[in-house]
């Protein structure tokens, strides 16, 4: 079955008792018990499992390839809940270019539960292998990396991983299992921000995790996230389920939109540099081109004239909402580093695009005025 049908039909099924369509959102907190005790329907407390929730994890599950997926109330209480299952003494592999507040999160948490972190230019061929070590227990992968878009080799480096029985973990929220599929590619373990692309409307919050195997580690991170709470909601999951329903037609489009963006701010006197990955002059073009089916709506580049000129051009424009988050129906634009705040290591001169539904001209000529074309 094709990806498209799978996402418009994973976790749906016609209500039994009504008929409906479209599911049910099962709002109760606790569940009924029979009179010696056991759960009348397998739910006992909506800290451990929701109906609604279970719909949502059964989809993903199938959009990924995996065995079991687990729904979380953040993308980061997901991707820290990985964390937070190794034993203490474990050593993890991360991005150069990792999601800022990871990195904050290695910081300023990895040594109070025992980890340590080591940061590696992972989209750099050996890099890798030259990083890991016997007490290395997770390797983690963001291609495309957010915001310089940098590709990594996921089956090389996860075969690289697999030498010294260390854990996969791709976080594809920038791709989506529509154009990149971790599992396939050796991953353990994939990570979405569902608040992204997943939920499409720029109003949900949430997280997941999705598992090659219903195994050892998957029960350790769910212990942590019933014991520790950081559980999606069971209207979340419903709004990030009904967004499922779209994610391939709009992840389709909006990668179409934004190859013609790039192409076009690639060839603009103001830019110096755009970071996309369907570019051939982007030097991970041909890795993405074997893992990705196509290059995502995400897209950040360089202004030729530093970082005031680039934050004068953030502020002219007019049809991009100046934002923050990605994969939302309407395009966005920020200067990441001021978005990021103290903790960023992106350029001064960079400005991050997530291109919505628009009409790819729209963009252009909005793009073209506030560069000062």
């Amino acid at each position: 079955m094709r990806i498209e049908t799978v996402a418009v039909h994973a976790g749906f099924t016609v209500d039994p008792s009504t008929g409906a369509v479209a599911p049910p959102i099962h709002l109760s907190t606790t569940f009924g018990r029979d009179e010696a005790g056991r759960p009348l329907a397998g739910h006992t407390y909506v800290r451990e499992s929701n109906p609604t929730q279970d719909l949502l994890e059964e989809a993903l599950s199938r959009l990924e390839g995996g065995e079991a997926a687990l729904a979380f109330g953040s993308g980061m209480a997901a991707g820290l809940a990985v964390a937070q299952a190794l034993p203490p003494g474990s050593h993890v592999v991360l991005p150069e270019d990792v999601y800022y507040a990871y990195r904050v999160a290695a910081r300023d948490f990895f040594p109070a539960w025992g980890l340590t972190a080591t940061f590696v230019p992972l989209d750099q061929p050996g890099a890798l292998s030259g990083a890991l070590r016997p007490e290395t227990r997770l390797v983690w992968l963001e291609s495309p990396s957010n915001p310089l878009l940098k590709i990594t080799d996921l089956a090389a480096s996860a075969a690289a991983a697999r030498e010294v029985g260390a854990l996969v973990l791709v976080d594809n929220t920038f791709a989506t299992p529509i154009l990149q599929r971790p599992l396939d590619l050796g991953a353990d373990v994939v990570l979405h921000a569902t608040t992204k692309g997943m939920g499409g409307h720029s109003d949900v919050q949430g997280g997941a995790l999705v598992f090659s195997r219903k195994g050892d580690h998957f029960e350790k991170v769910r212990h942590v996230r019933t014991i520790l709470g950081a559980v999606a909601s069971p209207f979340n999951s419903w709004l990030v389920l009904r967004g499922l329903r779209t994610l391939a037609v709009r992840a389709r489009f909006q990668s179409e939109t934004a190859f013609a963006v790039a192409g076009a701010l690639a060839a603009h006197p103001a830019v110096s540099k755009v970071n996309y990955p369907g570019l051939p002059s982007h030097p991970g073009h041909d890795t993405a081109r074997r893992q990705m089916s196509a290059f995502g709506s995400m897209i950040s580049f360089h202004v030729g004239a530093g970082t005031e000129a680039a934050i004068r051009a953030v502020g002219r424009t007019r049809l991009f909402t100046r934002a923050t988050s990605l994969g939302g129906v309407e395009s966005l634009v920020e200067h990441r580093a001021t978005s990021e705040g103290p903790a960023s290591t992106a350029p001064g001169d960079l400005i991050r695009l997530s291109i919505g539904l628009e009409h790819r001209d729209d963009l252009l000529a909005d793009l073209a005025q506030a560069l000062g074309d």
